[in-house]
């Protein structure tokens, strides 16, 4: 089975690709290398048998010589909350990037007669609702006061797909929310066999970190080597927290969902780490103090937009419908950061913009 991978030079990109070349998948490859650092994980994919293309999913024309393949990852995105809103980004590209690219892949499948699978975002689901849930502290990490929530989509697990995404969502968690409605529309028109994943953050060695994404990697980079650190918003003690999932954990569910037939096309699923591998900024700096010993963490009590307090994915669904279930715990996720660091001590220059 030929598979193309968008943003495959990513980390989540070139991870699947790895992992996916065990399993015997022919791969070809998309990316424009704009992230700093991405070019590095040019050899990774060669490595492991990828056609590499140098191209953008936001040209078109780019996409015109790609060879036929039965399915498309689309892993490529500007995955950045603050993406179009700091300025690095603008909003026109943040949007050609995260859903003109999405559009511009339906097109190849919908010529090819492919299948496409969507890697989307825990942050389609509503800022609002996030950050007024009530919250108590508990071992420095916000925990939601399960009893006194009663939203749609909301259980003792999580939050499911059946939670509201009522904007504001932030430009990135819009423009992802919109490729997941058209990616279905494709798939009702043309009869595509489409697939949505929302996954939670994503984290593992061989990211490239930074404080808007890749949050467990930078943190962990910036405290081995001794870079400025500090909490944002929500009283600056860094208690907001997030589930993390490594993603080579998505492979199992992306080869299920390819073998599968069409067997549940069109279902958006929750892919994330769950309550057992969440973690707030301040329990991530006590692991890193017991790793790499004390280093002071500073405190700015203004709040960041987008930013909410508590996000953990719900991933029943996936469970009950491809039997999946994350593999990677969150202390080996961290170890291996860690060692990462500990081996690469240029790692944040290296994926640097400036």
């Amino acid at each position: 089975m030929k598979i193309l991978i968008t943003g495959i030079c990513g980390f989540a990109g070139s991870t699947i690709a790895e992992e996916l070349a065990r399993l015997g998948y022919q791969l070809f490859g998309l990316d424009n290398l704009s992230r700093a650092g991405s070019e590095l994980n040019l050899a990774r994919i060669k490595g492991c048998g990828a056609r590499f293309f140098h191209g953008d999913v936001r040209n078109a024309s780019d996409l015109d010589s790609l060879p036929v393949v039965d399915w498309v990852i689309d892993a490529a995105a500007n995955p950045s909350v603050l993406a179009g809103i700091t300025g690095q980004v603008s909003s026109r590209q943040l949007v050609e990037h995260n859903l003109l690219g999405t559009i511009n892949v339906l097109e190849y499948c919908k010529r090819s007669a492919g299948g496409f699978v969507l890697l989307s975002t825990s942050r389609v689901y509503s800022i609002a609702a996030l950050a007024g849930a009530p919250m108590d502290v508990v071992n420095d990490g916000f925990v939601p006061r399960q009893r006194e929530i009663a939203l749609t989509g909301w259980t003792d697990c999580g939050i499911n797909e059946d939670f509201t995404t009522q904007p504001p969502l932030s430009l990135y968690g819009s423009s992802k929310l919109a490729s997941e409605l058209l990616t279905q529309e494709y798939a009702a028109a043309f009869g595509l066999p489409v697939y949505i994943n929302r996954c939670g953050v994503l984290a593992g060695a061989g990211q490239f970190g930074k404080p808007d994404q890749g949050i467990f990697s930078f943190w962990i980079h910036s405290y081995c080597r001794k870079r400025p650190l500090k909490y944002i918003g929500f009283g600056g003690h860094g208690y907001q927290a997030r589930d993390c999932l490594h993603p080579r954990d998505l492979v199992p569910l992306l080869h299920n969902q390819m073998q599968s037939s069409g067997k549940h096309a069109g279902e958006i699923i929750n892919v994330g780490g769950g309550i057992a591998n969440s973690l707030s900024l301040a329990q991530l700096s006590q692991w890193c103090l017991r790793r790499f010993g004390p280093h002071p963490v500073g405190s700015d009590k203004v709040p960041r937009p987008f930013d909410i307090p508590w996000i953990v994915l719900d991933s029943s669904r996936a469970e009950r419908i491809w039997g999946w279930r994350m593999a990677t715990p969150m202390e080996q996720i961290l170890n291996e950061i860690a060692e990462h660091a500990l081996a690469h001590p240029e790692w944040l220059d290296l994926s640097s913009d400036t």
